[in-house]
């Protein structure tokens, strides 16, 4: 038997040695304490990049770079100590002259910029390794289905009139909308048109001495789709607030019916996170009632007209929109600044989803000529002693941000024209880009946790990795002799080809992927105890070194491969019905069996080859 490789083997395991070393490097680097800057409206430019690092100067404060990485400054210190002072100052002179900077305390990876212009970047660290920070956040389902009820109400105003049904009022509470009649014949006919319409809605009749009612509620299955819709609307507008703050890999997931978790690992400000994550705003687009001069009366009087509610614009003086609703925030999808090409003034191109797009198209085609405006609305939510029980209480603020005149049916894709600078389409378009909540939510839990606690761990998890992988080194040198050193190199290349799988998908390693790491430390000699046995067992049955080689190999291949897919079917299950720390077990277990495989049967066997392939040799050291 001849135990010899092609040249272009050797030329692979090479190839994938070297690449493996290159993208695990930059976790050798570790990270720096940093300042991360950002600007609500504007990019950051050299100019201001420059006013920080005369503050930083000025105050004394040493720092080791400071950069511009995208649309953020970032500034990095040598000690967590330079990083909070220098927080201090900077905060004080960002919000003397502009409220709208940002001013994150975070952790930068430190590799070199040679890595990184490679895209070879370490691999994250969960919350449980890097510390950060941890909120759980309830969603007010209340306010959700009320606002869909209030949306509805509006459709069913807008359906009745245009088919000529008579009805006195439409009324809506927290669990209904209640339409009111003048005679029971108006009432049934209307109902008999609402049924066919509106499938998602139950229908109950009720009258008193002067009217007839129709009370209007979701049935079982759409209430539950409305709740469903709102949490998952909220956590994909949660996502899109959590890209803005620049967090890596941060978790957001579903917990029970009305509940979020968001873990932000690396971030040490708290007061940032909070600011992005809590803010309940949403948006309306609603039609504007009549004249300023009315406006003037209603502010005066206080006495809003049927039908119109008085709302402040963004300069102080007063508006009356229509109460109908045309779209809220949540239908929108994207939003970009601009200029516009017929009026060159600035203008925000806003994008819709197909529900949204409908509606817009049917109220604009009625109303070109009249102006609409968009209305920001924020919940904020405080917590009251009352009784010795602690109540939470939400107020909503109101406020118009624009308006602007309809000249054209609008319907996935509009203009929103009649903005007084760049700098508010720019402030206009982040907003809506950002996402507004379907419903308000409030954090109802939160923990901080510290980068002591993250570097403990990771200390220990290294030092269990680092011992157990010590002893199996030490075994198998002992037992296998020249063998099992080559078993050990193949183990030392498996655990940096982990490092580097995890490292170029950017996967996020937490205490439960070291424990991953740390069994397949253990089970990545498995194959090679398999093959070294079947070649001390035909060495046994008589059988030349060379032929032992071989069928050691080539007999064992077949048991490693069953035992090797076993467990990886294992470890998908774990994956796919698992969350969170299980997830991150079996994403490292699968990781490391498939490296273990190619370096425990490919590579090991290169080596070999190199070592008694076509020699002639009497005996071998296993």
């Amino acid at each position: 038997m001849v135990n010899r490789y092609a040249p272009w083997r050797y030329i692979l395991l090479i190839l994938v040695i070297v690449i493996g070393a290159f993208y695990a490097a930059p976790n050798l680097y570790g990270e720096d304490p940093a300042l991360q800057i950002t600007h609500r409206v504007n990019l950051i430019d050299d100019a201001e990049l420059g006013n920080i690092r005369s503050l930083l100067e000025n105050e004394d404060i040493d720092y080791r770079s400071i950069e511009l990485d995208g649309n953020n400054l970032l500034v990095r210190f040598d000690s967590e100590e330079k990083q909070l002072r220098a927080a201090t100052q900077v905060r004080e002179a960002l919000h003397d002259s502009d409220r709208r900077y940002s001013v994150a305390l975070n952790l930068a990876p430190a590799t070199p910029d040679w890595l990184t212009t490679l895209n070879a970047l370490p691999m994250y660290l969960g919350l449980d390794l890097r510390g950060g920070v941890h909120f759980l956040m309830e969603v007010d389902m209340g306010s959700a289905i009320e606002k869909s009820l209030q949306r509805a109400a509006g459709e069913m105003r807008g359906f009745m009139r245009g088919e000529k049904v008579r009805y006195k009022a439409v009324q809506t509470s927290a669990r209904d909308v209640s339409i009111r009649f003048d005679s029971a014949e108006n009432r049934d006919s209307a109902r008999l048109l609402l049924e066919d319409e509106y499938r998602d809605f139950e229908f109950v009749d009720s009258n008193d001495d002067r009217s007839w009612f129709t009370r209007v509620s979701y049935n079982a299955a759409a209430l539950e789709e409305e709740r469903r819709s709102a949490i998952e609307q909220n956590i994909s507008t949660l996502k899109n607030r959590v890209n803005e703050l620049g967090v890596a890999e941060p978790v957001i997931q579903r917990q029970g019916d009305e509940r979020v978790v968001v873990q932000l690992p690396g971030v040490q400000d708290t007061v940032r996170a909070k600011e992005i994550l809590g803010a309940t705003a949403t948006l309306e687009f609603r039609l504007v009632h009549g004249s300023f001069a009315e406006w003037n009366s209603t502010a005066a009087s206080g006495k809003a007209p049927i039908g119109s509610r008085l709302y402040t614009q963004s300069d102080g003086s007063p508006v009356l929109l229509k109460r109908s609703v045309i779209v809220t925030g949540d239908q929108i999808v994207g939003a970009a600044s601009g200029i516009d090409q017929q009026s060159g003034t600035p203008d925000v191109t806003i994008t819709m989803n197909s529900n949204g797009a409908d509606r817009m198209a049917r109220v604009t085609r009625d109303n070109i000529g009249k102006p609409m405006a968009v209305v920001f609305i924020e919940d904020k939510f405080e917590f009251r002693e009352v009784d010795g029980e602690r109540i939470r209480h939400r107020t909503t603020e109101s406020q118009v941000i624009n308006v602007a005149t309809i000249r054209d049916q609008l319907s996935k894709r509009f203009h929103i024209t009649g903005l007084d600078s760049t700098r508010e389409a720019r402030d206009l378009a982040l907003l809506l880009r950002a996402g507004a909540l379907r419903a308000p939510m409030v954090i109802v839990e939160e923990r901080t946790v510290g980068p002591s606690l993250g570097q403990e761990n990771i200390d220990r998890g290294f030092l269990s990795v680092m011992v157990g992988f010590v002893a199996v080194l030490l075994f198998m040198a002992v037992y296998y002799k020249v063998f099992g050193l080559v078993a050990n190199l193949a183990l030392a290349l498996n655990l940096v080809l982990m490092v580097a799988i995890l490292s170029i998908f950017q996967a996020t390693l937490t205490l439960p992927g070291i424990a991953g790491i740390v069994l397949t430390v253990g089970m990545a000699v498995d194959a090679n105890v398999l093959i070294f046995e079947r070649i001390r067992e035909e060495i046994r049955l008589g059988n030349t070194p060379q032929a032992s080689i071989y069928s050691g190999y080539s007999k064992a291949f077949g048991t490693i491969a069953d035992a090797n897919i076993t467990t990886f079917i294992a470890a998908m299950v774990l994956f796919g019905f698992g969350t969170g720390p299980i997830q991150g077990f079996a994403v490292t277990l699968m990781i490391g069996i498939a490296s273990s495989m190619f370096t425990a049967i490919f590579g090991t066997r290169a080596v070999i080859n190199l070592i008694y392939g076509s020699k002639q040799v009497s005996r071998l050291a296993i």
